[in-house]
């Protein structure tokens, strides 16, 4: 299974639970015990908590550092459920059949070698829903001000998804694994997640076009690109150098109050029934 750090967490899923509607397909206000499977840092954890205050919701994760920074950023008392967090594997849940009413998980499908195997999980240790939210990510769009940024977001995507070694656009086709899984009355809905940067900027967003200009925010898949690229060193290095050219524009617009950027994540919520 891939990996990620909190801070990568925090800044790829911010802002993507200010509307809910998404999840409405969960009927969670009926809900009275959930798991959320590879829960990482607790952001869809939370909003379940909060949408199902009379519910048990449970968050599992096999990498503890992330449960860690779950449990740092509880909810407050009386404003959501309880949650419990405790570590285990998507593929080996550690609970007995039938244990939750609903299963779900979020961009955890995308990361892992088998998918399939999580899915059965899912299915076995719930008695009645199970659902997925996963996002597509070669139907990314991207809007920017400076003129190279899209078109280089888009180069660098498409090396991405080809030297990643796990399927990270499935988007909708997570109802084919759920209905290998045996699921039925199997239904999902595209939403776009949208991040807006834009005057007056946010310490985060700040943050995110100063990682463009030194290189940084292409290197957290260094790994794929290089994997991906002819040429490897030679071919990453020179993709690096035209992405920092890119994010000190951004930079320099930015200190004029003039970067303006839109990125839209198509993502997938998708249901099946035990």
């Amino acid at each position: 299974m891939r990996r990620f750090t909190a801070d990568y967490l925090e800044r790829t899923r911010r802002g993507m639970w200010e509307s809910r509607a998404a999840l409405s397909p969960l009927d969670l206000g009926g809900r009275r015990r959930i798991l959320d499977v590879g829960c990482g840092t607790g952001e869809l954890t939370r909003v379940l908590a909060e949408e199902a205050p009379d519910a048990a919701v449970v968050g599992v994760d096999a990498d503890t550092d992330l449960l860690a920074a779950a449990r740092d950023t509880d909810p407050v008392a009386g404003q959501g459920a309880p949650i419990d967090y405790c570590a285990g594997d998507a593929t080996r849940l550690p609970f007995p059949d039938g244990a939750f009413d609903l299963v779900v998980c979020q961009a955890l499908l995308i990361n892992l070698p088998d998918p399939a195997a999580a899915v059965r999980e899912f299915a076995r240790v719930s008695s009645e829903l199970v659902a997925a939210v996963e996002p597509d990510n070669a139907d990314v769009a991207v809007e920017s001000t400076v003129d190279a940024e899209a078109s280089l977001e888009a180069r660098v995507r498409e090396a991405y998804i080809a030297g990643v070694e796990t399927d990270v656009a499935m988007g909708d086709r997570v109802r084919d694994l759920f209905a290998d899984a045996g699921l039925d009355d199997i239904d999902s809905g595209r939403y776009c997640h949208e991040k807006r940067v834009e005057p007056p900027y946010s310490e985060a967003d700040l943050t995110g076009i100063a990682r463009k200009a030194s290189g940084d925010g292409i290197a957290n898949h260094e790994t794929e690109l290089r994997r991906a690229l002819d040429g490897g060193d030679e071919r990453y290095d020179a993709l690096r150098r035209e992405w920092r050219e890119m994010g000190r524009e951004a930079a320099r617009q930015a200190r004029e109050r003039e970067y303006e950027r839109v990125e839209r994540v198509p993502f997938d919520v998708t249901v099946g029934r035990v």
